[in-house]
């Protein structure tokens, strides 16, 4: 499957990304089919050198079946390629890792805790049914009572 994706170059904590089509067997940084733009993420977002791509050879790709990553559709949403992806919604991503942890620690203990009220919860639904026929009898003696008056 053809993709649309960044390959990263640069020195250390100095990234720049070529945007390429690419076989998605092949690895990030390895063979690719053809450049058809760049990225650098470190340059502020008015800049227009953050960003280059050669519209025509991008749509000829994405007419053949190239699928764009997440972050190369987006860049292609702000340049107007493309129609801009809709926000993904992860509200887990903002809570720190330790916290998370914990969070997935309570909920495998709690299906243990719960399984335990699930039996407890027919024991319950019975004197209930119990308890309506008795309030529905108190019902039938008043209503003779009031067809006397």
């Amino acid at each position: 499957m053809l993709k649309l994706r960044l390959s990263r170059g640069g020195t250390k904590k100095r990234p720049v990304y070529k945007v390429v089509v690419a076989d998605s067997r092949f690895a990030r940084d390895g063979r690719f089919i053809e450049k058809v733009g760049f990225f650098n993420p470190l340059l502020p977002k008015e800049k227009k050198e953050r960003v280059g791509l050669e519209a025509e050879r991008i749509k000829y790709w994405l007419g053949q079946g190239a699928k764009p990553t997440t972050r190369v559709a987006r860049i292609l949403g702000e340049n107007e390629l493309m129609p801009m992806p809709a926000n993904g919604n992860n509200p887990i991503k903002a809570v720190p890792k330790k916290e998370r942890n914990k969070k997935e620690e309570d909920n495998k203990e709690a299906p243990k805790e719960e399984a335990p009220k699930a039996e407890a919860a027919p024991k319950e639904e019975a004197p209930k049914a119990e308890a309506a026929p008795k309030e529905e009898a108190p019902k039938a003696e008043a209503a003779p009572a009031e067809e006397k008056k």
